[in-house]
Order: C-alpha cells, then structure tokens, then sequence
C-alpha cells in the first residue's frame, strides 16, 4: 500500500502495524485512534498511538522502510500524510493495570494489535477520572455505544483505580445516551 493524501486513519494503522510486525516489534495501538477504529470515524484522531518495545534506533529503522521520519523524541511524520505516529513510553498500561491481552486483526490491509472496545473506554475514562477530560468521557461513550463492552470489568477496574463515582456518572451517561 502506497501512503499518500487519500490514506486513512485506519489503513495507516494496519500499514504501520504490520511494519513493526515485519520487524519483530511487538506494538499495541491505543488513544484516541482506537476510538476512531471502534466507532467508524465519529471521532477522528489524527495521530497513531504505538505503545512498542523496541529502541528508537529499531523505531527509526521501521518507520523508516514505510517513508516516515522522526521529527522529535517519539514522533514521526511522512510528507504524503498529515497523521503523526507517536510512540508513547512502556509498559502498556491503563491506569495501575497492565495490559497483557489485546486484539490481534489480520486482513488484507496487514497485521494490526490494538486495545480492546473494553480496554478502550477504560484508557478514555483514565484520562477523564485523572485529568477531568470531557473529550475522552464522550470517546468512551462513543465507543461504549458502538461496541460490545464488559462493564462489569469497566466498573472493577475504576473501583480498584479509585474512582467508583465518576464511573457512576459514565454508567449513567451510557444508559441515557
């Protein structure tokens, strides 16, 4: 696949994913593109999060074969997209959880390792119970809306986390929403 202006969100997803793949770098896709993947672009990301244990010598080397550079610490660019691939620091973890189970796709855009729906609306209600992020609550619903999700997990995770009322206020928001 050829990256230009008409690639998406998603395919660019597959595209990088698979590349760390082919370069032995185990890569897990989270954020904001997540919500993207899980509810068909009702919000659009416009940057990649990879959580991957790899050096950035590895990283430069990858994301170099697919035409991006690196632009600062853990962003790269590529000159036929305006999407940014950022490589967040590991561990993978939401909240004080570590993930080490997640959705493995295979198609014919390539080979992709992403957060699950569940895990998804527990990395934007993280960010809504820590940083009171509005945006990241409504991702959540979103997604919760658009996908199947676990919610008795969801609710275990936020009590073990600390914050059994905001995720009342969530529960509540996606049985009216």
């Amino acid at each position: 696949m050829v990256i230009d202006a008409s690639t998406t969100l998603e395919e660019l997803a597959f595209l990088v994913g698979h590349a760390l793949q082919q370069h032995g770098i185990h890569a897990v896709l989270t954020g904001g593109a997540v919500v993207s993947f899980y509810t068909e672009n009702r919000y659009a990301s416009l940057d990649l999060d990879f959580v991957a244990h790899a050096t950035r010598r590895e990283l430069d080397t990858c994301m170099a074969s697919i035409g991006f550079a690196r632009t600062s610490g853990r962003h790269y660019t590529h000159p036929e997209t305006d999407f940014i691939v950022e490589f967040p620091s590991p561990p993978l973890a939401i909240g004080n959880h570590p993930v080490d189970q997640v959705r493995e796709v295979t198609d014919a855009r390539g080979y992709l390792r992403l957060l699950t729906p569940t895990q998804c609306v527990m990395d934007r209600l993280a960010a809504y119970f820590w940083w009171k992020d509005q945006q990241s609550f409504h991702q959540a619903i979103l997604v919760a809306k658009a996908q199947p999700i676990d919610l008795q997990s969801i609710a275990d995770w936020a009590r073990a986390e600390g914050h059994t009322t905001a995720f009342a206020t969530f529960e509540k928001a996606v049985r009216v929403a």
